[in-house]
């Protein structure tokens, strides 16, 4: 059913939770887990804390999960990008052909106008393949 699953990482509690989900819904399925960060270019006025905008923090992120994953028996590959992260999610579960994405219900790109402005709903309104939130 889900051949290939993208989960987006971050550095948020929200991944870090979202990843018990993926591991069921890659275990049960058999499928193939694609891990995707973004460095993101910081903003005038947002603390480059708030954002993945170093590539060597991206890079250690995602060979972490990496690691985490391997040691439930689950090989992955990974996918560093850089851009606008709702953008480059949806390009790559396009160019992948990804069948789900999973990822936490709020990431590090929750801005101060709300969750509208969230990348997890930015993800839902552009995605090519349905979009499962963990809460």
């Amino acid at each position: 059913m889900f051949k290939t699953v993208l989960f987006p990482i971050d550095q948020s509690r929200e991944a870090r939770e979202a990843a018990e989900v993926v591991i069921n819904i890659v275990k049960k399925y058999g499928s193939r887990l694609v891990l995707i960060s973004v460095v993101e270019e910081p903003e005038k006025d947002e603390s480059s804390e708030e954002v993945m905008s170093s590539p060597e923090t991206v890079a250690q992120l995602l060979e972490s999960a990496k690691s985490m994953f391997a040691e439930q028996g689950i090989q992955t590959e990974t996918i560093e990008r850089q851009g606008i992260p709702a953008f480059v999610i949806c390009d790559v579960a396009d160019e992948i052909d990804a069948n789900l994405i999973v990822m936490g219900c709020r990431g590090l790109g929750l801005t101060e106008e709300g969750a509208t402005e969230s990348v997890t709903n930015r993800v839902i309104n552009l995605s090519p393949c349905p979009v499962l939130i963990v809460p």
